[in-house]
């Protein structure tokens, strides 16, 4: 497709998403969200705010809490994991190889490359350290290179595991050492051909045995084929020794954050959810994550609610589908998840923070922020909380885009934000 053809085809979008679109359905949220009826038309709605730097401005938090950028002029930072001696390591890469299948295939990634930086992938790990604990990370330097889009961090005992897009792999870790000691051991391959989602989400069980990935399907609804998602839209469990590998759970279109709820063996991940079938169709959501489970995709999306589009049905995989705990909303694209403590003060003491990325598959946009959702007794409860704001202004522009989110249990919440390349931090003001 030549660039004036493209030029055309954008405008005509722009045109049928302005008389199609409609406004965020506001009950999207929670266990029991309101679905509308499916609309398809000739093309979705496609929009992405155009990026503009932060200035002088910085996100909005709540009163009584203080933000700082700790770490600048990153390369596409995405996952950040906390060390036990506080230091901040961040990963920082941009992964997928998927090729386009239809027309809107090449205005989706026309229009989604406007909300994205241009910076070049770091495909690295970064360190950062804030020695004398005062909240300047005066130490910022590389950790490990030549690494393929890596995203998922865990650490077990002395070992960091790193998701790549292909691999998992680990480096042997000392405590307080700023550089790995050289290039990582394979743990075991990942599915990576075609990697139209190409993020592997990663957390490890309480007691190290296992990790938990997890893999993205290779299209919105089998596009490709069923052949394409052998070992997708899953989480993968591996056992941390020896590699072996098998579903966790099944389903999940795209898992793309997983974390587990502290003092338990309870896994959780973010799920984002397909796309053409309208503006509020289908809520990305989080929930508790069974064994064994099957949440749907791509037969059937939250719950039992029957996708016609695809072909051959399966009735009897429609009805074991999982209805998941919460939803978040249609599009606001979560990528990052984290539970919280009572350092964060007493107002999000109990609850998980939500990087949500923001959409780009709707005209009026939404996401392009942090919330809470608060839990109680374990649960989900209650109405999310905007928690940091104003990557979205009023001018209609992004300044920024949260990907993963990290509670330090010291009183911190630390956000990537892979369009401004920024690592921010967010305190109570009662810090310390």
């Amino acid at each position: 497709m030549n660039v004036a053809r493209l030029g055309v085809t954008v405008a005509l979008t722009a045109l049928l998403v302005a008389c199609g679109n409609k406004a965020p359905d506001q009950e999207q949220y929670g266990p029991d969200p309101v679905l509308p009826e499916p609309q398809r038309g000739l093309l979705p709605d496609m929009s992405v705010a155009e990026p503009a730097p932060w200035g002088d401005t910085l996100p909005t938090v709540p009163p009584g809490y203080t933000i700082s950028a700790i770490a600048t002029d990153l390369k596409i930072p995405r996952q950040t994991l906390l060390l036990p001696n506080g230091d901040i390591l961040v990963a920082e890469g941009r992964g997928g190889s998927a090729p386009a299948l239809k027309p809107k295939d090449v205005i989706a990634g026309y229009i989604k490359g406007k909300g994205t930086t241009s910076v070049e992938s770091g495909n690295r790990l970064t360190l950062l350290r804030d020695a004398d604990g005062d909240g300047t990370y005066e130490l910022q330097t590389v950790f490990a290179n030549d690494l393929n889009a890596p995203y998922g961090l865990a650490l077990v005992n002395n070992t960091l595991y790193v998701a790549n897009q292909d691999a998992l792999v680990r480096f042997d870790y000392r405590e307080g050492q700023t550089q790995a000691n050289g290039a990582p051991e394979k743990v075991t391959d990942l599915p990576s051909a075609i990697n139209h989602h190409w993020t592997k989400s990663l957390a490890a069980s309480p007691d190290g045995r296992f990790l938990y990935v997890g893999i993205g399907s290779n299209s919105n609804i089998t596009e490709r084929g069923m052949s394409a998602e052998v070992d997708r839209a899953m989480v993968w469990e591996i056992d941390a020794e020896t590699g072996a590998h098998r579903p966790y759970a099944t389903g999940l279109r795209n898992p793309t954050a997983l974390t587990f709820q502290p003092g338990t063996d309870q896994l959780w991940t973010a799920v984002n959810e397909r796309d053409e079938l309208g503006p509020n169709l289908v809520p990305d959501y989080i929930t508790a994550v069974q064994e064994g489970g099957f949440y749907g995709w791509p037969y059937s999306y939250w719950g039992q609610h029957v996708d016609d589009r695809v072909r051959p049905q399966d009735p009897d995989k429609v009805a074991s589908a999982i209805t998941p705990d919460y939803a978040l909303g249609s599009h606001v694209a979560a990528l990052g998840i984290d539970f919280s403590g009572p350092a964060m003060g007493m107002a999000f003491a109990e609850g998980m923070f939500v990087g949500e990325h923001g959409s780009w598959n709707r005209s009026t946009p939404v996401g392009y922020k942090v919330i809470f959702v608060p839990f109680e007794g374990g649960r989900p409860a209650g109405p999310p909380v905007d928690f940091m704001t104003g990557f979205l202004s009023e001018d209609g522009k992004t300044r920024g885009r949260p990907v993963g989110v990290t509670v330090d249990p010291n009183g911190a919440l630390i956000v990537a934000d892979d369009l401004s390349n920024v690592i921010w931090r967010v305190t109570p003001n009662d810090e310390g």
